[in-house]
């Protein structure tokens, strides 16, 4: 013990001596970690990258697709591939739709809502929903049109239903489909331009639809004006979420490029609200006479009525 003592002691001078030598050399206590420096790179980043980044979400893609590499992707002849597509709950589908009919200036719906854990769920199912309510919709509104009129006999059009259903699922699919090969041939091109996957584009287009199943209820009301206003409001709303959308990822291509490609994406989605309308609501219904019945009286002559 006394040995250890003295060693201790040893080692003490040692650090005085030091110390009244150099007065003013740095110590570092064994107890207290050591500072960590800032990122060098960080601070020599321009501000407006740092801005763009944060709207891209550039940095949160990156720990995401290292984070994605870990996971085990099942094969795609499995259940299981499919069943990731619609792992949410109701919080998050509810949020979604909640930020397709409230965007938010200057905030990427990507990167707040679908990057995390993109689905396949509520565009299904927003899609599906809208198909029945215009088809409903526009057979009730044919309904109350021509209602108490004596030469009109109301028939229900189902043919409709795969009408709009073939319309609105093309526009779901295939308008996501062309815009992701686009964005993958610019990527190739242009090394600024953020490319999504094809999942988020699907995401973004079917959420930003859900804005047109209270519009097509309201499209009941037989004033033309009152439809058409209605409409232009629900198309400034979804388009705005598109426009959000991907000009941030396209604005640094050719600028003819991506403003064509962001009037091409607002022409589609208003070639969409516009037929809708237009067949199903505006569209002029020829009257359909009622069928005429012949009866026989006692005295056995024909007469011939019509049901109403």
């Amino acid at each position: 013990i006394s040995c250890l003592v003295m060693y201790l002691f040893a080692e003490f001078d040692d650090a005085a001596n030091l110390l009244a030598a150099n007065p003013d050399a740095t110590t570092i206590s064994i107890d207290e970690p050591a500072e960590i420096p800032k990122n060098q790179h960080s601070r020599l980043q321009e501000p407006g990258r740092e801005e763009d980044d944060e709207l891209l979400g550039t940095d949160d893609s990156d720990k995401t697709e290292l984070l994605a590499g870990q996971k085990k992707s099942a094969p795609f002849w499995t259940f299981d591939y499919y069943q990731t597509f619609f792992d949410v709950d109701t919080y998050q589908v509810l949020d979604r739709i909640k930020g397709s009919v409230f965007p938010v200036p200057g905030k990427n719906f990507v990167r707040l809502y679908i990057r995390s854990n993109p689905d396949l769920y509520g565009p299904f199912w927003i899609c599906a929903t809208l198909v029945f309510t215009i088809a409903v919709s526009g057979n009730l509104s044919n309904f109350f049109i021509h209602l108490g009129k004596p030469t009109y006999h109301y028939v229900p059009e189902f043919r409709k239903v795969s009408i709009a259903a073939t319309t609105i699922y093309a526009y779901a699919w295939l308008v996501p489909l062309a815009l992701w090969g686009f964005l993958m041939w610019r990527n190739s091109k242009v090394m600024n331009i953020v490319s999504y996957s094809f999942l988020e584009i699907v995401c973004v287009y079917g959420y930003s639809l859900f804005i047109y199943i209270p519009t097509a209820m309201l499209w009941i009301i037989p004033q033309r004006v009152v439809r058409w206003v209605m409409m232009v409001f629900s198309l400034c709303l979804s388009g705005s979420v598109l426009v959000m959308t991907f000009w941030p990822a396209i604005r640094d291509d050719n600028r003819r490029v991506a403003v064509a490609t962001v009037a091409t994406i607002l022409l589609l989605h208003a070639l969409l609200a516009v037929g809708c309308l237009a067949y199903f609501f505006d569209a002029p219904e020829l009257d359909i006479p009622a069928p005429i019945i012949p009866v026989h009286n006692s005295t056995g002559t024909t007469v011939i009525t019509k049901s109403h």
